[in-house]
C-alpha cells in the first residue's frame, strides 16, 4: 500500500508539471504563473485521491462490520441454545442417575459388610488353630496393663502377633538371609501406636513401628531385626521403604485431620549413607508440604553420638520444615535452648522416670517444671511407657500433654485401605462374629489376606 500510495502522488506530481508545461510552452503562459497553476492542480488532486481513500475505507470497514455482528448474533444464538441444552440435560439425568445408582450404592455396602464379617470369621478360626502352640513365659516385649489383659479375655488373641525370640535356634547367617530376603520382597509392615492428649486422650499423633513379615506369614518386631540388619548394612534401605510409606500415611491422615501427625525412627546409618540420604531428602523435598506433620525420632544415645556429617544431615531436615523428636531418654540433661536450634520440637521422657520412680533422673530441672521448661523453647514434652492408670493421674499434676503407652493402645496394623482412601487409620482388635457358614471360607480367607497386606 505505501508503494502504491507514493506511485500514485508521483503521477500526480507529473499531470500538474505536464499542464503547467503545456500552459507556458502552447498557450505562452508566464513561468510563474504556470507553477502556480501546477500546484493547484496537484492540490486538487490531491484532495480528491484522500476523499477516495477515506470512501474506500469507510465501505470496507461497513463491510466488515455488518460480517462481525452478523458472527455475533450467530453465536449468541448457538449459546443460548446450547445453554438450554445443557440446563435440560441436567435437571433430567440428575434424578435418573440417583435413581439407577442407589440399589447399587446398598448392594455394595451389603457387600462391604459381609466382606468384613466373614474377614473376621477367618481371624477367630486362626486364633483357634494357633492355640494348640506353646505359649511363652510373661515377660514378653509389650506389657499389658490389667485393663488390657482384661481386654484381651473378652476378644480372641489376633493370628500371628509377634513373639518373643522368633530367630531362636538359627545362625547369623540364616537369619540375615531371612532379612534380607523380606526387605528385598517388601514385606516391612507398620503397626501404629496413638499418642494421645492428656487429659482427654484424643489421638493427636501416631508412632510408626516397623514389623517384618517372613515368607511363613511369621510378624518379627523392631527390636528383634533391627541388630542384625544395622550389622548388615540394610537400615538405609529399610528407612528408606519406611519414609515413603509414611509419607503416604500422612497425605491420608492430612485428609481426615490437618493436625494429626506422624512420629518414625530412623537410623543414625541413614544419616550418613551417600546414596540413601540424598535421595531420601529429594523425595521429602517434593512433599515439603507435609514436612510440619512427619516428625523423625532419634534416641538420645543415637543423638549424642551422632558425628559432624550426621548432624549436617540432621539440620537439613530441621531446615525443609520436618521436627525431630527424641526418645528413649535416659537421663534429663538436655540443653532446651541447643535442642531447639537443631530442630528437635519434642521430647519422650518415660512416665517413670518424670515421677522418679526409676531412680534420679539427673536433671537440672525438676521434673515437674520440665514441660513448662521445654515449652519456653517451642518443645513439647510426651510421656511414654505409660500402663497404668495412677501413672497418668500423677503426671496430670506435671503439665504433661501428651501421652504414648499401651493404656491408651498397642500397636496396631494399618488398614487395608488406608493408602487407597479408605476409612479408619488403624484396625480395630477383631471381636467374635456369628458363625459363618463353611462354604465362605474360600472368600474370607482372601479378605483376610488382603487386610494383612496393608
Amino acid at each position: 500500500m505505501r508503494i502504491g500510495s507514493i506511485f500514485i502522488i508521483v503521477c500526480m506530481a507529473l499531470v500538474a508539471a505536464s499542464i503547467g508545461a503545456a500552459l507556458h510552452y502552447l498557450v505562452h503562459i508566464p513561468l510563474n504563473e504556470t507553477a502556480y497553476i501546477s500546484l493547484a492542480i496537484l492540490f486538487a488532486l490531491m484532495t480528491l485521491e484522500v476523499i477516495a481513500s477515506r470512501n474506500r475505507d469507510k465501505t470496507e470497514l461497513t463491510g466488515r462490520i455488518e460480517e462481525l455482528s452478523r458472527a455475533v448474533s450467530d453465536i449468541s444464538r448457538e449459546v443460548g441454545t446450547l445453554g438450554r441444552r445443557v440446563t435440560a440435560l441436567e435437571n433430567g439425568t440428575n434424578s435418573e442417575i440417583k435413581t439407577l445408582t442407589a440399589p447399587l450404592s446398598r448392594e455394595i455396602g451389603e457387600l462391604a459388610d459381609l466382606v468384613e464379617n466373614l474377614a473376621e470369621s477367618v481371624a477367630v478360626h486362626d486364633a483357634l488353630l494357633a492355640a494348640p502352640r506353646p505359649v511363652e513365659a510373661p515377660a514378653v516385649s509389650e506389657p499389658i496393663v490389667p485393663a488390657a489383659a482384661e481386654e484381651k479375655e473378652k476378644k480372641p488373641k489376633r493370628a500371628r502377633e509377634p513373639v518373643p525370640g522368633p530367630f531362636v535356634g538359627m545362625d547369623a547367617e540364616a537369619i540375615l538371609n531371612l532379612i534380607r530376603e523380606a526387605v528385598q520382597n517388601d514385606r516391612l509392615d507398620l503397626y501404629l501406636q496413638p499418642i494421645v492428649t492428656l487429659p482427654q486422650r484424643k489421638a493427636r499423633y501416631y508412632e510408626a513401628l516397623s514389623r517384618l513379615r517372613l515368607a511363613d506369614g511369621r510378624i518379627i518386631e523392631a527390636k528383634d531385626f533391627i541388630g542384625p540388619a544395622r550389622a548388615a548394612g540394610l537400615m538405609p534401605q529399610i528407612d528408606q521403604r519406611v519414609v515413603i510409606r509414611c509419607v503416604q500415611i500422612v497425605r491420608r491422615l492430612a485428609a481426615k485431620n490437618r493436625d494429626a501427625g506422624l512420629f518414625l525412627n530412623i537410623a543414625a546409618e541413614t544419616l550418613r549413607d551417600g546414596k540413601v540420604f540424598p535421595e531420601l531428602l529429594a523425595y521429602l523435598e517434593a512433599h515439603r508440604a507435609i514436612a510440619s506433620s512427619l516428625v523423625f525420632e532419634f534416641t538420645q544415645a543415637e543423638y549424642r553420638a551422632l558425628g559432624p556429617s550426621e548432624q549436617i544431615n540432621l539440620t537439613l531436615l530441621a531446615e525443609r520444615g520436618f521436627p525431630i523428636s527424641l526418645d528413649r531418654m535416659e537421663d534429663l540433661k538436655i540443653d532446651p535452648r541447643a535442642l531447639s536450634e537443631r530442630g528437635i520440637r519434642f521430647v519422650k521422657v518415660a512416665g517413670e522416670l518424670l515421677l522418679h520412680r526409676s531412680g534420679e533422673s539427673g536433671g537440672d530441672v525438676h521434673p515437674a517444671d520440665l514441660a513448662d521448661f521445654l515449652a519456653r523453647f517451642g518443645i513439647d514434652l510426651v510421656a511414654d511407657r505409660i500402663e497404668n492408670e495412677s501413672l497418668v493421674i500423677d503426671l496430670l499434676d506435671y503439665d504433661v500433654r501428651f501421652g504414648q503407652g499401651f493404656l491408651f493402645s498397642a500397636p496396631r496394623p494399618l488398614r487395608p485401605d488406608i493408602l487407597q482412601g479408605g476409612g479408619d487409620i488403624i484396625a480395630e482388635r477383631p471381636t467374635p462374629p456369628a458363625p459363618a457358614p463353611a462354604q465362605a471360607t474360600g472368600a474370607s480367607a482372601i479378605a483376610q489376606i488382603a487386610r494383612r497386606i496393608g
